[in-house]
């Protein structure tokens, strides 16, 4: 490349909550200059649309017919990545237990995917330095074609651990019991299930400190990034 200029690079990490997803994408990306999207948030965003106006939450059919209508605007800076919904802020409606408890049935729905995969790829495509995307269908569904793939994992207990940290005051086997039946809720829905794609890297957080694991997915990528 003329003038060291590095070429954009796509990375795609997935995995299930509590893997400390969220905080190593941003790291991640902040250290190497790259865009940043959280997808989880996008359908927290949709699901928070949905129980704001209303709609059934058991009924695929009534979610289907309005899964267009929010406009979702996600900001891709690391250091304060941002959600809007028409125009309102909702980074933080969208944390609380009720949306929490009803992303996994308002995500479940295809065309729920289908409208919030189109608008993922295309900020993919838009990002020009690149981008790390964090999720848990991205290197499977959303960006089959990503340069990096990662899929972090670690022990129900280390999971319940960290989210029961980051939700002051929650018991931990209360939040275990949410985060597997959760887990289990996206591993088994029939549109892009959470699961690992065959070409990516797995990586076991569960003994590792959160810099370990930024530092790790740090390598992965500027190794990725000299062999293009």
């Amino acid at each position: 490349m003329e003038n060291g200029a590095a070429q954009p690079v796509i990375v795609a990490i997935d995995g299930p909550s509590g893997t400390g997803k969220s905080s190593t994408s941003k790291a991640v990306a902040a250290q190497l200059g790259l865009s940043y999207l959280d997808t989880g948030a996008q359908y927290r965003a949709i699901t928070w649309w949905m129980v704001t106006n209303g709609i059934d939450i058991e009924d695929p059919t009534a979610i289907a017919a309005v899964a267009g209508k929010p406009e979702i605007v996600s900001g891709t800076d690391p250091a304060a990545p941002t959600i809007t919904v028409d125009g309102t802020d909702v980074a933080g409606p969208i944390r609380t237990q009720e949306v929490t408890s009803q992303v996994s049935a308002v995500s479940a729905v295809p065309e729920v995917r289908a409208r919030i995969t189109e608008l993922q790829r295309s900020i993919a495509a838009g990002a020009e330095q690149g981008i790390v995307v964090e999720g848990r269908d991205i290197g499977t569904t959303v960006l089959p074609d990503a340069d990096l793939k990662i899929f972090l994992t670690a022990s129900p207990e280390a999971r319940a651990a960290r989210r029961s940290g980051e939700l002051k005051g929650a018991d931990v086997n209360a939040t275990r019991e949410a985060l597997v039946k959760r887990d289990a809720a996206d591993s088994s829905r029939k549109t892009s299930p959470l699961a690992k794609a065959d070409d990516a890297v797995e990586v076991d957080t569960t003994e590792l400190t959160l810099a370990q694991v930024i530092e790790c997915v740090v390598t992965l990528v500027e190794e990725k990034r000299a062999g293009k």
